[in-house]
């Protein structure tokens, strides 16, 4: 690459932006150093062998695979023999992408074992010469460079598909480093993954565990006794099914006229929509409105303990539920349940309702166009303990592992953060770790 200016402190600018004066740069069309090979088609021709099949869909945004749902197919084994992945190769997406992600993402193959191949829509890039690049040095630099979004300049639409512009791709300038350097990037980055991935174990298994709790502690209580069958399912025979009327006052809001200035400006009244419910316990909103446009509204303020239900929405939203740990008033796409202390705890009638949560949202039997009304909230049955005692013992329970997922989630959230900022300053070089004194096992 040719160098258009040099900079005092030690830098030079290229067509990559600024990078350190004495780093050389290589391409991908580099035939040493990397080799290409398309997708697989499924042939005709037998004999056939059963693979798993890397897809778009098995992309993580940060380079690594999610091997949920990987599809199985049934291909000819001489398409298999030429296309099978091997620990360290690096799949490209070649066709995909949306509106909001351009083509272009990567992911790095590390599994030992199996027999895995890589759809049509991908290609896969393998490295000749691990003694001058190291692998997932490379998916490194590739995948900041997708990051920087500069693959969004080399994609191609045809028929409303995204398609990456390979030949230009190709001519990415890549840094190439000493192969000691290479070794503690990746090292460094691959640390904060493995960090971020022990959090995301952290929470999937505790998820998985509050799951097991509320399935037991909905069906069989606190107390081992005896159960009955119900039209709501299993509950222990001490329990009652009631309706959400019978234990709660049932209201909704709705929104003061936008074109009046005086109803929001400096207003200091919480005013939610569905979309501020998220599960987790509400201490604040973003939205404001004035006293004088909730008295000019059908808005009404519900009380701390409210548990209020998303009528309407995107996605998961309808349905979802939360505790109101603070006075707030509504829009007309949340109903609020305030509950009778005497008959019901808040938390305990909130984790029922998530509990039930799949049911809630398709009450309707249309899960995508009708939303949820009053009426129907009012007629939700719930399993309920007689003691209040019992229900908040249980809503306890179960709360006590919420906590251990809202502490993993803040952490993991962290983690990416911190790999997205180190990604871009070693690829880069705003941080050198060449002079740093750690040592580090050349198979990384």
């Amino acid at each position: 690459m040719k160098t258009k200016a040099i900079i005092e402190n030690g830098f030079k600018e290229t067509e990559n932006g600024l990078v350190p004066e004495d780093w050389e740069t290589t391409t991908l069309e580099n035939e040493k150093l990397f080799k290409f090979t398309n997708g697989l088609w499924k042939g005709k021709k037998a004999p056939f062998v059963t693979v798993k099949v890397i897809r778009n869909t098995n992309f993580n945004n940060d380079g690594t695979l999610s091997l949920d749902n990987v599809a199985e197919l049934d291909i000819e084994e001489r398409q298999f023999i030429k296309r099978q992945l091997s620990e360290g190769d690096i799949i490209l997406e070649r066709s995909g992408g949306g509106p909001k992600q351009p083509v272009g993402r990567v992911v790095f193959f590390d599994l030992k074992e199996g027999n895995y191949s890589f759809s049509n829509f991908t290609t896969r890039i393998r490295i000749e010469d691990i003694n001058t690049m190291q692998p997932k040095y490379i998916l490194y630099y590739l995948l900041h460079f997708y990051n920087r979004g500069c693959t969004y300049e080399l994609q191609q639409r045809t028929t409303g598909i995204r398609n990456l512009n390979f030949t230009d791709y190709k001519k990415i300038q890549i840094p190439l480093l000493f192969l000691p350097e290479q070794h503690k990037i990746v090292h460094v980055l691959s640390k904060i993954q493995q960090a971020t991935e022990q959090q995301n174990r952290i929470i999937k298994t505790t998820r998985e565990l509050k799951k097991s709790l509320m399935n037991k502690l909905f069906t069989e209580g606190l107390h081992g006794e005896e159960q009955k069958e119900t039209e709501i399912g299993l509950m222990p025979k001490s329990w009652d099914a009631i309706y959400v009327q019978d234990c709660c006052e049932v209201v909704t809001g709705g929104t003061p006229r936008t074109e009046v200035r005086e109803y929001y400006k400096e207003g200091s009244i919480r005013w939610m929509k569905s979309g501020d419910i998220n599960t987790k316990p509400i201490y604040e909103v973003k939205n404001r409105i004035t006293q004088l446009g909730l008295e000019n509204s059908n808005a009404r303020l519900m009380p701390e303990g409210t548990v209020v239900i998303a009528l309407s929405g995107r996605g998961k939203t309808r349905g979802t539920t939360s505790v109101l740990m603070v006075d707030c008033t509504c829009s007309q796409s949340v109903a609020g349940m305030i509950p009778d202390p005497e008959k019901i705890d808040s938390f305990y009638l909130n984790y029922y309702m998530a509990y039930n949560y799949d049911k809630v949202r398709n009450i309707t039997g249309d899960k995508d166009r009708s939303g949820l009304n009053l009426g129907l909230v009012r007629l939700i049955k719930i399993a309920k303990p007689k003691s209040t005692v019992e229900q908040k013992e249980i809503a306890d329970a179960i709360l006590s592992i919420d906590k251990k997922i809202w502490q993993a989630e803040p952490k993991k959230q962290t983690l990416q953060a911190l790999f997205r900022t180190m990604l871009n300053q070693l690829m880069t070089g705003k941080i050198r770790v060449k002079d740093l004194d750690f040592e580090v096992k050349e198979n990384v």
